[in-house]
């Protein structure tokens, strides 16, 4: 009697082979797919790197110098800036004192305060993990103190800076017919080198740090250089007559009588110092001593 072959199961070799090809396929498309999300996302963090990195630090810059502090400080303490060279590239170096609020919050026993007048900094220093690049720091002293070009917290602002240079210019004027100064507030002995300038021209050169597909390379890193003109503010501008401006608040002007009597700062007892057959008042302006507001001691 013959005997019965049993049935077999299972799939044949042309059956795995065009299933291997369709998911191929497949994981393919979805690669393809997922590669081209993650480049666009990388292309989109690029420009907003070019347009975010340079410029916010050099608002950050511009903010500090427009609340810029002068009251009661002598010409040579107003504003320091120093020509460097780090690692050969311009390293300058910024100092002043500010109006704008403290960004490094100060620990008063249980409390956390911040000082409304501060001095600030904007220095480099060489990068200790490349040496092609600088970092940027901005220096805050909490306050106002004796030495307000020196001390304070410093912050991290950037650790791929190349260039960081600040051009003076003590008078208004086409900036093509104007000489600019390297360095001010350095000299004490130079009178033309005190106070505050007219304007000064910043310019940052910076590595955008894009987001790289390294496995690709498709994307490579780029300098960008931003350079920003800021007009410092004319009405606190003394340095060409030696004025040191200081806090006061001013008596109001009394008012002629209509008989050349007395005063209408008499009648009120705002201005007691009025003469009383001129029929006007004295009009001195009284001053607050001290002239600068501390708010603490130097960082």
């Amino acid at each position: 009697m013959a005997e019965r072959n049993p049935s077999r199961s299972g799939f044949s070799l042309v059956e795995i082979l065009v299933t291997v090809a369709i998911m191929g396929l497949m994981l393919t498309a979805v690669t393809q797919m997922l590669t081209s999300v993650r480049f666009s996302r990388d292309i989109i963090h690029n420009e907003q790197e070019e347009y975010l990195a340079g410029p916010t630090i050099l608002d950050q810059i511009e903010r500090d110098l427009r609340g810029i502090c002068v009251a009661g400080l002598p010409l040579h303490s107003q504003l320091r800036i120093r020509n460097r060279v780090v690692g050969g590239a311009d390293a300058d170096r910024i100092d002043f004192i500010t109006t704008t609020d403290s960004l490094v919050w100060r620990e008063d026993g249980d409390r956390r305060i911040r000082a409304d007048v501060n001095e600030v900094g904007y220095c480099l220093r060489p990068n200790p993990n490349d040496e092609d690049f600088l970092e940027l720091y901005r220096r805050e002293g909490f306050g106002v103190d004796d030495q307000p070009f020196d001390e304070g917290r410093y912050t991290f602002l950037s650790d791929r800076v190349r260039t960081f240079n600040i051009e003076i210019f003590p008078q208004r004027g086409p900036e093509d017919d104007l000489e600019p100064l390297e360095e001010w507030g350095v000299d004490e002995s130079d009178p033309d080198t005190q106070g505050l300038p007219a304007f000064l021209r910043i310019t940052l050169e910076i590595e955008l740090e894009p987001r790289l597909l390294r496995e690709t390379m498709l994307l490579s890193k780029q300098l960008k250089t931003y350079v920003r003109v800021i007009n410092l503010p004319e009405n606190l501008r003394f340095a060409s007559d030696g004025e040191v401006p200081r806090l006061s608040i001013p008596k109001p002007p009394s008012s002629q009588g209509e008989d050349g009597g007395a005063g209408a700062g008499e009648e009120d007892g705002l201005n007691p110092s009025g003469s009383g057959e001129g029929g006007e008042g004295s009009k001195d302006d009284g001053a607050i001593s001290g002239g600068r507001v501390d708010t603490g001691d130097g960082g």
